[in-house]
């Protein structure tokens, strides 16, 4: 098992170890794959050990706004929440690149959290994590204006060229395509970003 990059991991005992080896199934999943779809039921949680998976919600109008993206080691409480309360999930969940993880079922993720008061506070610690990401988010839409929030995100993605489309900031932002290719427009006037075919440089 590749499960290092998960904080409670090297703590488990030798019984519980054991039975994540019996449990644990692995996946190899290309990018670009829907892992579960908003409303689904999820009979399983992933642990992601190597790339990355975008969680999003989408309105009634197709409207769509990233609520955070899921790295190794990180654990979804959007697929947690639906797994362990067997309720629909309140977003969808997508590839962003080719990932590799291993699925583990519903009774398999409680008798693991019986076992094992390490794993128990992992999952204590995700919900604080994402519920304090989640308000952020709201505060955000709420009281930054969007030229801030646009320019904050490319920002975010730590590259000086961003090779993206105009639709695809505004699903992650929650905004529309027209409103989003003028903010951007409004950025390069004010000499804070190089618009070019495709791409976006950050000044």
């Amino acid at each position: 098992m590749n499960l290092n990059d998960y904080s409670f991991y090297k703590e488990l005992s030798t019984d519980a170890l054991d039975f994540l080896s019996k449990n644990l199934k692995p996946i190899n999943i290309k990018e670009g794959n829907i892992l579960f779809f908003q409303g689904d039921v999820c009979e399983n949680i992933l642990f992601l050990t190597s790339g990355r998976v975008r969680l999003y919600i989408q309105s009634q109008d197709a409207d769509e706004i990233t609520l955070y993206e899921l790295k190794s080691g990180e654990q979804c409480i959007v697929n947690t929440a639906s797994t362990l309360s067997q309720t629909k999930a309140i977003g969808s969940a997508v590839t962003l690149s080719d990932i590799e993880g291993y699925l583990l079922d519903v009774s398999s993720v409680k008798e693991l959290a019986h076992m094992s008061s390490e794993y128990q506070s992992f999952l204590f610690s995700i919900y604080t994590l994402r519920m304090g990401h989640l308000a952020q988010l709201v505060n955000d839409i709420k009281f930054k204006r969007l030229d801030e929030r646009v320019l904050e995100w490319l920002i975010s993605q730590d590259r000086e060229i961003i090779y993206i489309t105009h639709e695809e900031i505004a699903n992650n932002l929650g905004s529309s395509r027209v409103v989003i290719s003028r903010t951007l427009k409004d950025l390069e006037h004010s000499g804070k970003v190089l618009l070019t075919r495709g791409a976006i440089k950050v000044m």
